[in-house]
């Protein structure tokens, strides 16, 4: 069973739209713990398959993938880019054109 935090987590998460990203800390307060950005990184490392969670489209609050080379990094950008989001030379998503606010 859920808890009421991790319920909204993944009906937020659930509603994020393509060419969209939310960052972990932003999903966490909405959600109701502001200080709840690594629940958020737990959340989808064990939910995303069971709740078909489109985890690739949260952030880090610098705008950057937080998964390592050869660890996810790859497939997230690939990803994202699909949807039509652009990275700039850092490697690193424009949050003020893609950040979604429910």
């Amino acid at each position: 069973m859920m808890t009421p935090f991790a319920q909204k987590a993944v009906h937020i998460i659930q509603h994020i739209p393509k060419g969209k990203v939310m960052t972990y800390g932003w999903i966490a307060a909405l959600a109701g713990n502001p200080g709840g950005a690594r629940q958020i990184s737990r959340f989808l490392h064990s939910m995303s398959r069971k709740y078909d969670l489109p985890w690739h489209r949260v952030v880090n609050s610098k705008g950057k993938i937080s998964l390592r080379p050869d660890q996810g990094y790859e497939l997230q950008k690939a990803l994202l880019q699909s949807e039509g989001i652009v990275f700039s030379k850092n490697h690193t998503i424009d949050l003020e054109a893609y950040l979604w606010s429910p």
